[in-house]
């Protein structure tokens, strides 16, 4: 028996086709919420640049013709009433392109060059090729007819505004092919390695041992699993530029950048099945600790930014990393993980503190990776419960790793440090009834209607039972059934598609929903995983979704989101099967 492994069909205007390392996409998405009608190579090297255009045309009269677009993992077709073409990837830095029946351009989406933008074009005779140059990405395009006809070409060699690009047709009764490489200066010629029909199995092939690896417990039951994983697999990069390992991007729409909590979701979700690829997730953002043991605020290919940073969540995600891996860590690895953790804990407790204080505080709501939040309308620069919550679960963990490391002096002060923490967080931030927050500059204190005033729960069995009944119950007040809203639907302060002020997020799922199993709210962390999972088998994986109608918003193919739908399957997976 055959097992079709051609993967889940997608729509291409939710989710951008690519493969695993490429730093480009073909997609209509060229900007962010900007959609062409046409696909383009959108490339993420020096930011998102939508290079050239692709547009199937009637191979008699050589205008536009309307195509249907369908794409699964290892296969991208434009069908249209007289033939078609097909996209497949050879390897991560080159497509090929195949048609019967029709025509297709292949031009720069940019038709104006200046000395400082735009794309400009000419015939290599080196080559034997068309080569696209693009100021935007600091890249060459080059294409390669393999079979065919190139029947016209347009501003070869010209400067200013004109239309450029070439137009590739069969011969009589055949088909054409061609090949598009993103390269750096020069290369030799291209030559073919396989048949376009082996191209296409192997692309599948690799998704599917992917999915294979990473989602084993996938059935029925979790029918939005091999999608998830394409959303991972596809936004994956190759090492390049500022980015120092193999790394899942957010996304390969406008979301281009590992941000430094986003990353951790990530490297969850792929510990159990690509323990190597977690490894590098998870230490990504450490490749670019400042000296003040700060993490940077965002990664991507050709800027690294330093001027917010993101909640301190990387203790709690090492402590299931290391339970998810397959594979124990290594002493060096133990030893690694323990001196970044370390240095990034020690930001906190030492810029992060106002002198004489015992919690640490956000600048900016940006801080908290909760950017607009109502927790930040009365002032910016705050005292608040969730980072408390998350730098003592952190402390927690140096002080078990110390434990290994034979430091029993480190983890004696680790320890006392969190519970310094825990109890400055519970005199000064709790008031019986609920978390407030706290102006360093004024002395304020506030409460909201926003879920990030209960992401304490975190804490988990750390917490009072009386704390964590009470913080349970205003996490149910906060559930749509679509899942957590972010800011309570009854406020007045709620919005639709207010990012943080209303719609459903995974991290704060994740977060929520772990905290409360550890805590011994069962019942409702059941509760907000399934909904939460019925929301990505519906919706697919939105940057986030509508708290009322779960309607996807923003960016909708967002890699936390669907990692998040990993964790909380496989994991309910699991406990149904004992």
């Amino acid at each position: 028996m055959t097992v079709d492994r051609s993967g889940p069909a997608f729509s291409v205007h939710d989710i951008p086709f690519s493969s695993h390392g490429s730093w480009f996409d073909i997609s209509p998405v060229v900007a962010e919420k900007t959609y062409a009608d046409d696909l383009h190579l959108v490339s993420h090297q020096n930011g998102m640049h939508a290079v050239l255009r692709l547009v199937p045309l009637d191979a008699a009269t050589g205008e536009r013709i309307e195509t249907r677009v369908e794409a699964t993992p290892g296969l991208l077709s434009w069908t249209g009433t007289a033939g078609r073409v097909d996209l497949a990837y050879e390897s991560p830095d080159t497509v090929r392109l195949r048609g019967a029946g029709l025509a297709l351009s292949v031009s720069a989406a940019a038709s104006t060059l200046t000395p400082f933008s735009g794309t400009y074009f000419f015939d290599d005779p080196a080559a034997r090729a068309h080569v696209f140059t693009s100021y935007e990405t600091g890249r060459r395009y080059r294409v390669t007819v393999l079979a065919g006809t190139v029947t016209g070409t347009d501003g070869s060699q010209a400067l200013g505004s004109v239309d450029r690009g070439l137009t590739v047709a069969a011969d009589a009764d055949g088909f054409w092919e061609i090949a598009v490489e993103e390269m750096d200066t020069a290369r030799a010629p291209y030559v073919s390695t396989a048949v376009f029909a082996k191209l296409v199995e192997e692309a599948r092939n690799s998704f599917a041992d992917f999915v294979d690896a990473v989602a084993p417990w996938r059935s029925a039951a979790t029918p939005a699993a091999e999608l998830a994983a394409y959303v991972v697999w596809s936004a994956t990069v190759r090492p390049a530029g500022l980015v120092t390992r193999p790394a899942v991007l957010m996304s390969k729409h406008w979301m281009d950048k590992v941000w430094s909590w986003d990353h951790c979701f990530n490297a969850l979700a792929l510990a159990p099945g690509s323990p190597e690829l977690a490894w590098d997730q998870f230490h990504l953002p450490f490749d670019h600790q400042d000296e003040t043991g700060a993490l940077p605020d965002s990664v991507t290919h050709s800027e690294v930014l330093h001027n917010f940073v993101k909640p301190p969540i990387h203790g709690w995600t090492f402590g299931h990393l290391r339970r998810l891996l397959t594979t124990p860590l290594g002493q060096a690895e133990l030893t690694e993980a323990y001196d970044r953790l370390t240095r990034w804990t020690d930001f906190w407790l030492a810029a992060r503190r106002a002198p004489g204080a015992a919690l640490p505080h956000y600048q900016h709501g940006n801080d908290s990776g909760w950017d607009n939040a109502t927790t930040f309308d009365p002032e910016r620069v705050v005292v608040t419960a969730d980072l408390a919550a998350f730098l003592i679960l952190q402390l927690h963990q140096l002080a078990d790793l110390a434990d290994e490391l034979r430091r029993p002096d480190d983890a004696l002060r680790w320890r006392r440090t969190a519970a310094e923490t825990q109890a400055a967080m519970l005199d000064q931030l709790w008031t019986g009834d609920r978390f407030v927050a706290r102006g360093v500059g004024s002395g304020d204190t506030w409460s909201t209607s926003s879920l990030l005033d209960l992401m304490p729960i975190a804490l988990g069995e750390h917490l009072p039972d009386d704390v964590s009944n009470v913080l349970a119950a205003r996490i149910e007040a906060h559930l749509t059934p679509y899942g957590l809203a972010t800011e309570l639907p009854t406020s007045p302060h709620y919005l639709s598609d207010g990012y943080w002020r209303g719609p459903i997020w995974a991290p704060a799922t994740v977060l929520v929903e772990d905290g409360l199993r550890r805590a011994g709210h069962r019942r409702l962390a059941d509760d907000v995983s399934a909904r939460f999972r019925a929301l990505c088998e519906t919706h697919g994986f939105a940057e986030n979704f509508d708290a009322l109608t779960g309607t996807g918003l923003r960016d909708r193919a967002y890699t936390w989101t669907a990692a998040s739908y990993l964790l909380l399957a496989e994991a309910h997976t699991h406990r149904a099967g004992h």
